[in-house]
């Protein structure tokens, strides 16, 4: 196996034993506040923001991979290992199973003490209004949460490393950065930020799908419904704004047999979306922990095949 590939294991790894730690200034924020920065300029400047996207997007995705090369070019310098080990500390900052299951597990804990306490704890992970979101509604904003980044914080991140190593996984971190602050269809971002969401679609097209089929496998295998999570997969997998939302959602919605999606208030407004799955119960708490085993088992899965691969070539 090429050291790109010990380097993902090492650094998936990492992440299940240790997942985002609270002292470690995370790669991302300075993405952030570069998009944040560059935005401002862009808007100051006037003129057709629509060009100015299309900037602001290849500029924030070809430093960012402009700069990790940098960074494995200068430890490569030092030698096989001290390259090794800087792969594997930038794979590990580019997953996100534990802090995100972590977080899932705080809106549980939460809830226990009310629903005040768990719409705050909500709020850490969603983009919707949650000021008047009832117990239900938390915890099915919590599992769509988790669904959705077994796609663009684990999935797609492990896909891309396989392929093109750090580099391209941060190029991916880039984009999916990018739309998480810009991607957004209303009058503010409509123009500044069409290329990141479209570039974000692009990039996810394939994971989304290579989701869902990992997801509906990890149903099975933890003693979830398989059967129905493909039924609702091959059922709802267009029912969302975004093409590759709904496949990982509409996964989880039938293993677990309840119904996500549906309209919510985003900045005080109403946002109609279709529904996902079959409201065959209500959810419940438990349904949060089970969402979380969906996440570590379809995050296994990947990296399974992933070496399965690597060794095979």
């Amino acid at each position: 196996m090429s050291d790109w590939i010990w380097a993902l294991i090492i650094g998936f790894v990492l992440d299940l034993l240790l997942g985002d730690p609270s002292w470690l200034y995370h790669p991302v924020c300075l993405i952030g506040k570069y998009i944040g920065w560059m935005e401002k300029k862009l808007r100051r400047r006037g003129g057709n923001l629509r060009k100015s996207a299309v900037f602001l997007t290849a500029s924030t995705v070809l430093l960012t991979m402009a700069f990790v090369a940098l960074i494995l070019m200068l430890c490569g310098l030092l030698g096989r290992i001290p390259l090794l080990i800087a792969m594997a500390l930038l794979d590990w900052m580019g997953i996100a199973i534990t802090s995100m299951a972590k977080e899932a597990r705080g809106v549980e804990k939460a809830l226990g003490q009310g629903v005040a306490a768990g719409r705050t704890q909500v709020a850490r992970i969603v983009g919707r209004d949650t000021q008047e979101l009832r117990e239900e509604e938390i915890i099915k904003a919590t599992v769509e949460t988790v669904s959705e980044n077994t796609t663009d914080g684990v999935i797609s991140p492990l896909l891309y490393a396989a392929i093109g190593g750090p580099i391209l996984l941060w190029g991916y971190k880039a984009a999916s950065t990018l739309d998480s602050m810009v991607g957004y269809l209303d009058e503010k971002y409509r123009d500044i930020g069409w290329s990141s969401a479209k570039l974000d679609d692009v990039l996810n097209y394939i994971p989304a799908r290579l989701t869902a089929l990992l997801m509906v496998i990890a149903s099975y295998l933890i003693g979830l419904d398989g059967k129905n999570a493909f039924r609702i997969v091959r059922r709802d997998h267009a029912n969302h704004k975004s093409p590759n939302c709904a496949w990982s959602e509409s996964a989880a919605a039938g293993a677990l047999h309840i119904q996500l999606g549906g309209t919510h208030n985003y900045f005080g407004k109403p946002v109609e979306k279709p529904t996902i799955g079959d409201a065959d119960r209500p959810a419940e708490r438990a349904d949060i922990r089970r969402a979380n085993r969906l996440l570590y088992t379809s995050s296994s899965l990947m990296m399974v095949l992933i070496v399965l691969i690597a060794i095979v070539r």
